[in-house]
């Protein structure tokens, strides 16, 4: 199985990307996982609140396969403890997913064309976090879920 972490604009703080990059690295060893920073829209100033979210709607499709089971970091999505999202991703497994395509939409969220895919929605927290630190709280719950499932000690239980 694959794992995409699909995004709409860069990652500025050096911090955060050392942070997720040293996650990252430690990720081969479990499962193929790739972060994807899509560019922010053009002039989004000059557009309308719909216009921009269907803009990067537009953007985010234009990334996806048919075959992608598309996963969105939505703050009205179903919460995990670290040991349940270990566990959604053995049952993923199980069921022979190929490619998991979790994303972050802009700060304004999806656009109803990605609510009209009916996908999946996770949410993280219900306390709200910058788009930028949400990438890295994915991509270490996505290391503690495989770390879990690989048997290594977990400290909560």
């Amino acid at each position: 199985m694959r794992i995409t972490l699909l995004t709409i604009g860069k990652t500025n703080s050096k911090e955060l990307i050392s942070l997720m990059e040293t996650l990252e690295k430690r990720l081969p060893s479990f499962i193929k996982f790739e972060r994807k920073e899509l560019p922010d829209i053009k002039n989004s100033k000059n557009l309308s609140e719909n216009e921009l979210k269907n803009a990067e709607a537009d953007l985010i499709l234009s990334h996806l396969n048919p075959e992608d089971s598309l996963i969105i970091l939505d703050e009205k999505g179903k919460e995990f403890t670290s040991m349940e999202f270990s566990k959604f991703f053995e049952q993923q497994m199980n069921n022979s997913v190929k490619h998991l395509v979790f994303c972050v939409g802009g700060a304004l969220g999806f656009s109803n064309k990605i609510y009209t895919l009916n996908p999946q929605k996770i949410a993280l927290s219900k306390m709200t976090f910058t788009h930028q630190m949400v990438r890295l709280f994915f991509i270490e719950q996505l290391y503690r879920s495989f770390s879990i499932l690989s048997g290594k000690p977990y400290h909560n239980e």
